[in-house]
């Protein structure tokens, strides 16, 4: 870390705090060629890879714009679609890549979103997942299903295909 004063390569770590709920680390520094201090901020970058190569900024609201139409009409809040961004954030994260394709960041969305509204969930991923049929649809509602037997959970409410049964 290069002095601003002097130009000094060199600086010493004085005190080192963390801020934004962990997302940020500020370090107090000295230089020891002309003792005066500053303050720096550390962030990590995490860059989206697009599919035409092109590299931007990750954003949680660019995920809360996409499972936001997803959710249209149902019954999630923006805190639940706020918390959702987040997870996707930290699993994204915790991979410990500094560059993510845009393929992962809608994968890492899939399994939260799945756990909040399954509805949202196929709409989210019919999209995602370039859907073409309505066979890709039903495997996807039979595999929801399976998981839910299987789990033993109960249905929160009739969905329009079982009142057709």
């Amino acid at each position: 870390m290069h002095c601003p004063f002097c130009r000094h390569t060199d600086s010493r770590v004085i005190d080192s705090r963390t801020t934004d709920d962990g997302a940020c680390i500020r370090r107090r520094r000295q230089c020891p060629e002309c003792n005066r201090r500053f303050t720096t901020l550390e962030t990590s970058s995490l860059n989206v890879i697009k599919r035409s190569g092109a590299s931007e900024p990750f954003s949680r609201a660019k995920v809360l714009t996409g499972v936001r139409k997803s959710c249209q009409g149902r019954p999630v809040s923006e805190d639940d679609l706020a918390l959702l961004a987040q997870k996707v954030e930290e699993t994204i994260r915790s991979q410990g890549n500094a560059e993510i394709e845009a393929h992962e960041v809608g994968m890492a969305v899939l399994e939260p979103l799945r756990e909040l509204d399954e509805v949202a969930y196929l709409r989210f991923a019919s999209v995602y997942q370039a859907w073409e049929s309505l066979e890709d649809f039903e495997g996807a509602i039979a595999l929801l299903r399976a998981e839910r037997d299987a789990l033993g959970e109960e249905p929160t409410a009739p969905t329009p295909l079982d009142a057709q049964r």
